[in-house]
């Protein structure tokens, strides 16, 4: 590749982006540029309304960073004639949506270089084809006129990612694997080690070839392994372009062991509310219905179940899949970022794209880069006050993981094992909210110990309690860092608004009106947060011009919240209550901020404009969310 085009730095200067934007070709030197901006995220890159009309570069390359740094407008990019993207650290942060690769090439981009790259983002740039490098240098020699050779690039990169390359993508090596082609790029006779709990599951289900048994003695961090999955899930998102890239490679060959896969209609079956602005219904809707409808006809065609209204339990994928899929010793993938949710069952879960589903469905394996792992070790009493919610903002604000400071290379991943007898005084929904949000922070996922509410929900939900399938961590197994929290030190969180890494303890925040209050999502609308929030309100009523929008997780959340009287008393209050959901979280149902507005929501992630409009999002506690509720700022539920 020559520099034909230009180069469009990605700066946390708003100036220098829009003069960029304006025709001005910056000079900076890449030894050191101006401050690049932090965590440039898929919403940004394609945001949620564009992701509804389609997955092909054509369709989505106009959309390409619209609305970023509120600078860019529609087809901006690729009309700039931008060839190469400049970014910071923690480039392609939150969602799996491998659109956003698709819409760098829409517009023209053919090479992302930054400080570091996310996980799934570089796994879905690997394997869509969509060179990358952490190499500032690159950019002196494009200016120097060198014809950049991208494929060695690649040569960098561990040696699956290269197989895959040199293959031609993942989806014709997974036509290699099952013709017996290719084997394993690991070696697979190995001498046992200790090993922590991921380790252990990885090591377990890892691929020694064709027609040989899975398991390898161990593993470390660092290897890349073929692994059997357990389980693979999808939803109308990203449903369609699965299906697709699956019919593209291998037509109708059959799935490998449907009966371990299902997908949801989840995130598009609230756009239709009353609630939700016109505007949002006239830009989302019609499409959204159509790529479900897409979706839902593959499926049925492919004999992959189906959850969602008229169908299967309705609810987020995520918290259906808790509640009946997930087992522990898993390895759980679907095509969200929030599927580390599962991990709180002592599982393996993590978010994969599209491309990644595709070779999971028709291979029934999963690619897997060992993680480093970080145990943190939980003591202390939470009082009946500090909630999950606040130690994972709590968490995923500290510098050791805001700043990444356990990566060593580019293609480093980790992730959280939680232990500690601090965890005993939470239940699986609360503990779950921990290991869904590892995302935020940067991190592949987190994973629960054994610990007594995994044992108890096992057994109430599922009639035993599966301890032979339960993980333990080896003794003398080997952590990147160890992290002892006592719940007594941990204040009360809020995520400020643009990422959930902006951490503050509520004490600090100040005096913030608050207007739209949203307790919902796979993060914070499970049983117990609507029963936190039904705790704040019962005998109070709302503060005047304070709406507040309350949607259920899962149809078993809904019907319990129900028989609790939980759901009569937020409508009473003047909530609107809906029916279960993603909704508003990504801007697709009730709870979407109007204009001028101040959102608290339970939800996970506060990027510009997530929620489907502009304007400030706090990511707080159900209890917090509640009390901010009659308050109309945000407010300590202590206070009241």
């Amino acid at each position: 590749m020559q520099l034909t085009g230009r180069i469009l730095w990605l700066t946390d200067d708003t100036a220098h982006l829009e003069q960029q934007l304006s025709g001005t070709n910056p000079q900076f030197d890449p030894a050191d540029p101006p401050a690049l901006h932090f965590g440039v995220n898929t919403d940004a890159m394609i945001n949620g309304a564009a992701c509804t009309l389609g997955y092909t570069g054509e369709i989505l390359g106009p959309y390409f960073l619209q609305n970023f740094k509120d600078s860019v407008e529609v087809d901006a990019v690729k009309q700039g004639g931008f060839q190469v993207v400049v970014g910071g650290d923690a480039y392609g942060s939150g969602s799996s949506r491998e659109v956003a690769v698709v819409a760098h090439q829409g517009a023209g981009i053919e090479l992302v270089i930054a400080r570091s790259f996310q996980r799934i983002f570089q796994e879905n740039m690997v394997y869509a084809g969509l060179p990358f490098t952490t190499d500032f240098g690159v950019v002196e020699r494009l200016r120097a006129g060198e014809d950049i050779d991208l494929p060695s690039l690649g040569q960098a990169l561990p040696p699956f990612f290269r197989a895959v390359s040199e293959a031609g993508g993942l989806m014709r090596y997974g036509t290699h694997v099952l013709a017996g082609q290719v084997g394993p790029t690991y070696e697979v006779e190995r001498a046992p080690r200790p090993m922590n709990c991921i380790e252990k599951i990885v090591a377990a289900k890892a691929w020694r070839g064709k027609d040989q048994p899975f398991g390898i003695a161990a593993v470390e961090p660092g290897d890349q392994i073929l692994c059997e999955a357990d389980f693979r899930g999808m939803h109308e998102y990203t449903g369609g372009m699965v299906m697709n890239l699956y019919a593209q490679e291998w037509a109708d060959a059959p799935i490998h062991q449907p009966e371990l896969a299902a997908a949801f209609e989840d995130h598009f079956v609230l756009i239709d509310r009353d609630t939700v602005p016109i505007s949002v219904k006239r830009k989302r809707l019609a499409p959204a219905k159509s790529l479900a409808a897409e979706m839902i006809e593959a499926c049925e065609r492919n004999g992959i179940r189906l959850h969602g209204p008229g169908r299967l339990k309705q609810g987020v994928c995520h918290r259906i899949v808790v509640e009946d899929y997930a087992r522990p010793g898993d390895i759980i993938v679907l095509t969200d970022s929030h599927t580390p949710t599962a991990g709180v069952m002592n599982a393996f879960a993590f978010g994969v794209g599209s491309t990644a589903m595709a070779f999971a469905l028709r291979t029934g394996m999963i690619p897997v880069t060992v993680p480093k792992t970080v145990r943190v070790w939980v003591e202390g009493d939470a009082k009946g006050i500090l909630s999950p919610k606040d130690l994972v903002l709590h968490l995923i604000g500290d510098p050791f993981f805001r700043e990444e400071h356990w990566r060593e290379s580019p293609t480093d991943t980790c992730v959280i094992q939680l232990g500690g007898p601090g965890l005993d005084q939470w239940n699986v929904d609360e503990l779950s909210v921990i290991t869904n949000m590892t995302v935020e922070g940067g991190l592949m996922t987190g994973i629960v110990e054994p610990c007594a509410p995994i044992r108890e929900f096992l057994q109430a939900t599922r009639g035993q309690d599966y301890a032979a399938r339960l993980v333990e961590p080896d003794e003398g197994a080997t952590y990147v860092k160890t992290i002892r929290v006592n719940l007594d030190e941990v204040p009360l969180t809020v995520a400020t608004p643009g990422d959930s890494r902006n951490r503050k303890p509520l004490t600090e925040v100040g005096d913030v009106a608050i207007h739209n209050v949203v307790i919902a999502s796979c993060t914070g609308g499970s049983l117990s947060d609507l029963r936190a929030a039904a705790d704040v309100l019962r005998g109070r009523k709302l503060a005047d011009n304070v709406r507040v929008t309350v949607t259920p997780s899962s149809a078993d959340v809904a019907d319990a919240a129900r028989s609790e009287g939980l759901l009569s008393l937020f409508s009473e209050l003047g909530a609107v209550v809906t029916d279960p959901g993603c909704g508003s979280c990504i801007g697709n149902g009730p709870g979407i901020p109007y204009e001028g507005e101040t959102t608290a929501s339970t939800t996970n992630r506060n990027f510009d404009r997530r929620m489907g409009a502009p304007g400030p999002v706090y990511l707080v506690s159900p209890a917090i969310a509640a009390a901010s509720a009659v308050t109309g700022k945000l407010t300590d539920p202590r206070s009241l």
